[in-house]
This record gives C-alpha cells, structure tokens and sequence, in this order.
C-alpha cells in the first residue's frame, strides 16, 4: 500500500459552501482519504502556508488538436500549459483534430494518442455532424463525454455544421440515454463582411458577427431543448449579451438548459482590441463593454453555469500575425481579422484572469470555485471524483 501524503495550509478552501480556514489533507493513491481541519506543518509532505489550496480547475472546453493536426498543438504542451495554470482536468473538443471524433474509432484513436502525453486528466467530447446519429449510442458507451455540434461553419472542412432536421435526427437518438447535446450557437443571418473597411482593424471583423446570429441559434437550441425534454442542452461560449432573456426564460420554464462563457469575453472588450491584433480573434467574437457587463451580471446571477477557456491554439502563421517576421502565405494581408484563424490559447491563465476582474466586480473566492471546478465537473460527469475537495474524490489541488 502506497504511503500516505499530507497537504496544509492556513488558508483552504474545501468546496463552494465552505469557509476558507485552516486544514490538512490526507491522500493516498491519488484519493483523498481524510480531512483534519487544523494546519499541521508537522510531516506535511506539501505546505501552502497562507497561500489559498483549493480544488484543481476542471477546463471543460479545450482544443487540443491530437491526432491530425499536432503542429498546431498536441496532448503534451496542452496539458503541461493546464496544469502550470491550476487546471487539473481537461474536456478536448472533437474537432480540429484529425479525424474529427465523430465515430468510435475516431474516439478510440484519440484515447490511444493521448496515452503517454497526459500531464493532467484528460476526457473528450464526441461530435455531431451530418450522417453520424447511428454512431453516437456506441460513443457514449465507450466514454464520451457528449457531443457537440455547430449550427454555422466550423472553419474545418472535416466537421460541418447541422441543419435542423439533422439536429432532431440525432437527439432522437440522445433521448433515450439522456446524452447530452452542446452547441456553438452561431447561425447565418445574411450579415457579411464590409470589403470597403479595413480587414486590420477589429471593428469590420466583429460587425461580420452580430449578436443576431447567436440570438438566432439560441432561440433554436431552446426550441429543440423544448421538443427533446430529456435531452440536457448545453450552449458553448455564449458572448451575446442580447441572447440573455431568452436563456432565462427557457431556465425558468424549467428546460435542461446550461451556458458557459469564456475568461476572454469577461477580461477584454472590443474598444481594446490593437489594430492587427489577430491573437484576440475569436467566434463568437468579444464585443464591447457594455456586453461584457452584462455577461458578468449574468455569471454572478448564476443564468451562466460556469466559465471556460476554449482554448483553441493554431501556428503563428494562421493568425496573419505581424510578429511571424514575413511567414505569411503568399497574398495574405498581415494583421487581417477577417482571414486569421479564430481561437484564443488560455488553457493556463484562466484562474488568474477570472479572479483578478471578478474580485473587482464582487466575486468571491467560492464563486470561482464554484463557476471552473464544481460546475464543470458536473457538466463533464465528473461530480463523483472532480471539482472539490472532499473524502473519497481525486486529489486534484492547486
């Protein structure tokens, strides 16, 4: 038997409902076996001291790119850059690798390419994309997490995006094991880019995005979460503040419905955004001030569930960044908004991030715990052995 460990510290904070105070932690064999509420230095194997110890961050929505597309990020830097920042689980997305996990062999194919990689616990979502209903029922069954589809383009060719009778097709088949659905709630309201603005300056790429497409999307996520009741909805990286009533009122009607939002939507706003600065990129795209105060209003209020990365890394030259030193592709513009590929890298800045706007705002520190360990355990299954810091769970801590 494995010899027991100890973690102490003055300053612990067990779960969202309990008090940040003295502890010690017991573990063995990576499981948390009992709990003594005093600081004792005495044989600690790890001493916090007056630094907060609290449960490691489960990151439940990450791009890492494993297999297929390695060059932009693989398993290994992506859960080494996790754990440097707190983040002791990850959830990986099913698209952008290759190929798209939207088959069992695919998911198993990934599992096996994680294998020897893995610097913090790793799940991974399934996919949803046209012709691939029959294959959901087995990907649940081998330890999918859910699945996730897009309603407008995902910018990869290897996972289109849903129409609406390909979205009943396939949570009918949710629907009898109760599996959930996630969307990028995103869908085409005829809004185009102005080739008469400038592609370096942020402002013509954000108008390219109105908040109307994510209103749009998200009035057919609650339209199906209706019709498919036992299926859980879940709405990703939701940054349109404009959607906002009518996710409260789907949440009040009492439909299984959950929305994440992303540390970049709640840290930066559009006003700030550099010309040529395509590292800010992203869909949905941040937007102004105004909007992200509402989306705070909305995660302190609690109408959002919990806060995220989407952490989406890619190779400097896809960005059209003025700092890849000429490594552009022939007659691409440097610095263009409209062409650079669209993903944020913050697997390992988000705590820092969430607390140090939050506690201006009034979030607390069992809020955070709250919003990126609990309820994104609970959202990835993971409730049982993740999220908090409790007798019998992982000894994830940070």
């Amino acid at each position: 038997m494995r010899q027991e460990t100890s973690f102490t510290g003055t300053r612990v904070l067990l779960s969202s409902t309990s008090e940040v105070g003295p502890a010690t932690i017991y573990v063995q064999s990576g499981k948390v076996t009992r709990i003594e509420h005093k600081y004792t230095t005495s044989g600690a194997t790890f001493d916090a001291g007056a630094r907060l110890l609290m449960a490691g961050v489960v990151d439940s929505h990450v791009h890492i790119n494993q297999p297929g597309r390695t060059q932009w990020e693989g398993v290994v830097t992506a859960s080494h850059a996790a754990a440097s920042g707190g983040v002791t689980t990850i959830i990986d997305m099913p698209l952008n690798c290759i190929p798209s996990t939207v088959t069992v062999e695919a998911y198993d194919q990934k599992r096996e390419s994680f294998a020897d990689g893995m610097w913090v616990d790793v799940g991974t979502w399934g996919g949803v994309v046209p012709g691939n209903a029959g294959d959901l029922k087995a990907m649940l069954a081998e330890g999918a997490r859910g699945f996730k589809c897009f309603l407008c383009d995902s910018g990869v060719d290897e996972f289109p995006p849903v129409n609406e009778a390909q979205l009943r097709e396939a949570m009918a088949e949710l629907k009898q094991d109760s599996g959930m659905l996630m969307f990028h709630a995103e869908m085409e309201t005829g809004a185009t880019v102005d080739r008469a603005e400038d592609p370096t300056a942020y402002s013509t790429f954000l108008n390219s995005r109105p908040q109307a497409m994510e209103v749009k999307a998200i009035d057919l996520v609650v339209k199906m979460c209706r019709e498919f009741e036992t299926v859980p909805c879940h709405i990703v990286h939701l940054s349109a503040a404009d959607a906002l009533p009518a996710i409260r009122a789907a949440k009040a009607e009492g439909l299984p419905l959950t929305v994440e939002t992303c540390f970049h939507y709640l840290t930066i706003c559009a006003e700030e955004v550099p010309t040529c600065s395509t590292e800010y990129k992203c869909c949905p795209p941040i937007r102004e001030q105004t909007n992200r105060d509402l989306l705070w209003e909305a995660v302190l209020d609690g109408t959002i569930d919990f806060v995220v990365s989407d952490h989406s890394p890619c190779t400097p030259d896809l960005k059209l960044h003025p700092c890849c030193g000429g490594k552009i592709a022939h007659g691409a513009t440097e610095g263009d908004f409209v062409s650079a590929w669209g993903g944020i890298a913050s697997v390992g800045i988000g705590l820092p991030l969430l607390w140090t706007e939050g506690k201006r705002r009034g979030l607390s520190l069992q809020d955070v715990v709250r919003l990126v360990c609990e309820k994104t355990a609970r959202h990835a299954g993971l409730s049982d052995r993740k999220g908090r810091i409790a007798v019998g769970l992982d000894a994830d801590f940070v």
